[in-house]
């Protein structure tokens, strides 16, 4: 399901935060599928609760999961996708930091793009493609 590289700089509960996102995206997690409980998460992945509780606390703030009080998280029905000008910001100087390691690291414009679109089709991600 998920994997957690503890020896990674980014945060485990980023981590696990942006492998739903993915498992989401590659149609391995449907809409209205119930995720394990925070309890369940922490025993398999073998990490501390407070760890997978922030981790669903941030997916539930952008709306991708809900919980349901006796009844579990589950991936929402109806996500709807909407820009964020923060994140885009975000992702502007992410992006930008990973265009400058790849031409420091000798990789072209041309080969970027070719490098992003297979990127973008391994996770199933169509143009324009807001509705999945």
């Amino acid at each position: 399901m998920l994997s957690i590289d503890p020896r990674s700089s980014t945060p485990i509960y980023e981590q696990i935060e942006l492998g739903v996102k993915e498992l989401i995206l590659k149609g391995a997690l449907k809409a209205g599928e119930k995720l394990p409980s925070v309890r369940e998460m922490s025993s398999i992945l073998t990490i501390n609760p407070n760890t997978i509780s922030k981790a669903y606390g941030e997916l539930e703030r952008d709306g991708i999961i809900e919980t349901l009080r006796g009844k579990g998280t589950f991936i929402t029905q109806n996500f709807e996708r909407k820009v964020d000008e923060k994140k885009m910001e975000y992702i502007s100087e992410e992006l930008k930091k990973i265009i400058l390691e790849a031409n420091y690291s000798g990789i072209n414009k041309e080969e970027f793009m070719k490098l992003a679109l297979r990127i973008f089709s391994e996770l199933g991600v169509n143009d324009n493609d807001r509705s999945k």
